[in-house]
């Protein structure tokens, strides 16, 4: 860009002449920033150079040396509250950064320009899925938002970087019919020595629609049986949330917590995913999993017409449905058309007239 093509309209703010593209220009701390405020709209402009100032105001010049390998160790010391899993992942995607990203030592962090980082997240995740390479711009953006947050630099350069879209995965679910044929098969294995613990995880999975780690963790405290409800931890959102004891699964539960202590789990096993398997394959079904049986679940409570935002309450999801709507639009609808018949001019028979109404 030519100085020349450059017009300097008002304080710190500059006009390219071309293009009519703001930019500011403000120098603090002996060093000049200049930044385009991507609009060629004057009130804009001002409002925009009124932020890049604040945040520049923010940064703290005794930081300006610091490096991108010592904002990933600081990183480092911040995500103790992640599982583990994700600590372990966070931690060889900065390996694997502090290996191959070139001058991570020694460029500022200031310096470090989005195409940079682009570049790098092209090159050594662009082969990665979708959801693998995705992690690392959350790894980036998390490391850069701290940066922004601490006061080292003013703007993250990988703001702007945009997600990979997801393929939409084939997921498969089984109808009720088999999940009852898998659950008659597990339970006739007679020669199996954990038919009977098997079934009975397989059945409560089907009918209560939870995942194996909430039910592996459920004991005979999580179980009131008076009050018609379990309590369910969530390790994926460290949260915990309550159920109600449905119909189709309290004979069982009232079997399994015969004569337990209130520390023993309710479950002697933590998963049935060998029979499940095992059963499918005798069976010449899909390969249903686990999560199968939740995805069964939550379908079947659609096709009855359970409001969707219970449903969501019973999985423990706090967007009011949204992710149950996404999922399972293929089953919405049918439960929509059903909805619709309600809505007729003749009064149902079970609407109550209220006198005096306005």
């Amino acid at each position: 860009m030519k100085q020349a093509m450059l017009k300097k309209v008002a304080q710190c703010l500059y006009r390219y002449e071309p293009s009519g593209t703001y930019f500011a220009h403000i120098r603090t701390g002996g060093k000049l920033h200049r930044k385009s405020l991507d609009t060629t709209d004057r009130q804009l402009a001002n409002r925009r150079l009124v932020e890049f100032r604040r945040k520049l105001s923010r940064i703290n010049p005794r930081l300006g040396k610091t490096t991108l390998a010592a904002m990933c160790d600081l990183y480092l010391q911040t995500i103790g509250h992640l599982s583990k899993s994700t600590i372990k992942g966070r931690h060889g995607i900065i390996a694997h950064l502090k290996k191959t990203f070139v001058g991570i030592d020694v460029l500022r962090l200031a310096e470090i320009k989005p195409s940079q980082l682009q570049a790098w997240l092209s090159k050594r995740a662009g082969k990665l899925s979708a959801s693998h390479s995705n992690t690392y711009l959350t790894t980036l953006r998390d490391i850069f938002a701290l940066a922004v947050r601490d006061g080292y630099i003013a703007d993250s350069p990988v703001a702007d970087l945009k997600y990979r879209g997801r393929k939409k995965p084939i997921r498969l679910t089984p109808t009720f019919e088999q999940f009852q044929q898998i659950l008659a098969d597990i339970r006739a294995q007679q020669f199996n020595a954990d038919a009977r613990d098997s079934g009975d995880f397989v059945e409560f999975a089907g009918l209560a629609g939870l995942g194996h780690d909430e039910m592996a963790g459920i004991t005979r405290a999580h179980v009131d049986l008076d009050a018609g409800r379990i309590i369910v931890y969530r390790h994926k959102t460290d949260t915990g949330f309550a159920i109600p004891i449905f119909p189709q699964v309290r004979s069982l539960l009232e079997r399994l917590c015969e004569g337990l202590e209130q520390d023993d789990k309710i479950f002697p096993i933590r998963n049935a995913r060998k029979a499940i398997a095992n059963a499918c394959a005798r069976l010449k079904l899909p390969n249903f999993t686990h999560r199968s049986l939740r995805r069964m679940f939550i379908t079947r409570c659609i096709e009855l017409g359970v409001d969707v935002k219970v449903i969501a309450d019973w999985q423990g999801h706090r967007d009011g449905g949204k992710l149950i709507l996404d999922t399972y639009s293929h089953v919405n609808p049918a439960h929509s058309q059903r909805m619709a018949q309600l809505l007729t001019l003749a009064q149902p028979n079970n609407v109550i007239e209220l006198s005096g109404a306005v």
